[in-house]
């Protein structure tokens, strides 16, 4: 099987490449990610003018139309650079659940405004009690007299402080863990009864716990049918999973490269510690490890729309157990052979090591999808 990028793949890569180390520098993500928004404005509307936001966003709406592979292509150059703006949530996950909704007038005209960067939207999806369960969902939505009323509490919403609309799933009907029964909403972020409360991830990035008391929203707010949303949450959330192990590769890589150079540098009784053996040894784990994982990234990217839903979830968690193990292992190995200055925050490594730290876990820890794996196969 052929795994090299096609041109048009591979101009797009050299080109986001080249304009996120000139234009996001580390002292530029050190300055982001001190300032009281946690995001920058300028820099998420430069991501714009060089298309990144209409990547995913249907032709017809002023967008690219491209898909995951094109999406994997991009985010191994996010991860590198440590990007803090909303990509993954708002530009991945949120923009492939808006699409799911090709005849609601409001999705495409959001989706639209998406494509220029004038609109930020995310998925609130997951609750605190659902442990990355995509079925289980304790939010209700109940039918008032000119719409609806959505209660509940969503947690961890990355990027919810940034988003002007909230896509947020809420059961009509059902108990928490069935397959039907979930809708999806459009909300304003400064609706009234909806609260955040927001705070700092471990890698720098900016989350929300999200509080809805008696938001109302008009029946038009609601997204496809009554009672079956959940299969497109799922679908949304597995791009978004291809996505994020792509990203994770760019991290692995950016880390090997940089302890390569350090322990070629380094000295120790008058001669780079490269020399040594058993370090020469652990950076070739490390290289093995990075390319498991980037084989799995390609899979994932592969098969993240295959209709077949079971396939599907198997192979991601597959891929997310195998690039969640390598993320452990290449950031702890970076860290160590760097020393005690690898987790000083004047270093890069150590930014990438919380990044990797966080994309382990995020849509469940290798543990969680080695355990859906077995489950997926058995069944």
């Amino acid at each position: 099987m052929n795994f090299e990028f096609s041109d048009e793949q591979q101009q797009l890569q050299e080109t986001v490449n080249r304009y996120l180390s000139e234009q996001y520098t580390f002292e530029k993500f050190r300055g982001i990610k001190a300032s009281a928004d946690g995001w920058d404005r300028t820099a998420w509307a430069g991501l714009a003018e060089l298309g990144l936001l209409a990547l995913n966003v249907p032709a017809d709406l002023g967008g690219l139309g491209y898909g995951p592979l094109e999406t994997l292509s991009v985010m191994g150059a996010c991860g590198r650079s440590l990007l803090l703006e909303p990509f993954l949530s708002s530009a991945v996950i949120a923009t492939a659940v808006l699409r799911s909704f090709p005849d609601d007038a409001a999705a495409r005209e959001l989706l639209t405004k998406m494509a220029s960067g004038a609109s930020i939207a995310v998925l609130a999806h997951y609750e605190p009690e659902s442990r990355y369960e995509t079925r289980w969902v304790k939010a209700r939505a109940r039918k008032s007299a000119d719409g609806y009323t959505l209660d509940g509490h969503k947690a961890v919403v990355l990027h919810a402080g940034a988003a002007d609309t909230l896509v947020i799933s809420a059961r009509f009907c059902g108990d928490v863990a069935d397959a039907s029964g979930v809708s999806l909403f459009r909300v304003p972020r400064d609706a009234k009864g909806l609260t955040l409360d927001s705070y700092a991830t471990i890698d720098g990035q900016r989350a929300a716990e999200v509080y809805l008391a008696a938001v109302q929203v008009p029946a038009a707010s609601r997204l496809g049918k009554e009672g079956e949303a959940l299969p497109l949450i799922e679908a949304a959330l597995d791009i978004g999973l291809a996505a994020l192990c792509a990203e994770a590769v760019g991290v692995m890589q950016a880390l090997l490269e940089a302890t390569v150079a350090y322990v070629q540098s380094r000295q120790q009784f008058g001669t780079p510690i490269g020399r040594f053996q058993a370090l020469q040894h652990r950076i070739a784990d490390m290289l093995i490890h990075l390319e498991q994982a980037r084989s799995m990234s390609y899979l994932a990217a592969l098969r993240c729309v295959d209709e077949n839903v079971g396939a599907r979830r198997r192979a991601l968690s597959a891929a997310k157990a195998l690039v969640g193990q390598s993320c452990r292992f290449v950031g702890q190995q970076a860290v160590q052979l760097h020393g005690g200055m690898g987790m000083t925050d004047e270093l890069i490594v150590s930014h990438w090591f919380k990044r990797l730290t966080a994309a382990e876990l995020m849509f469940g820890d290798s543990d969680t999808h080695l355990q859906r794996y077995a489950a997926l196969s058995a069944s």
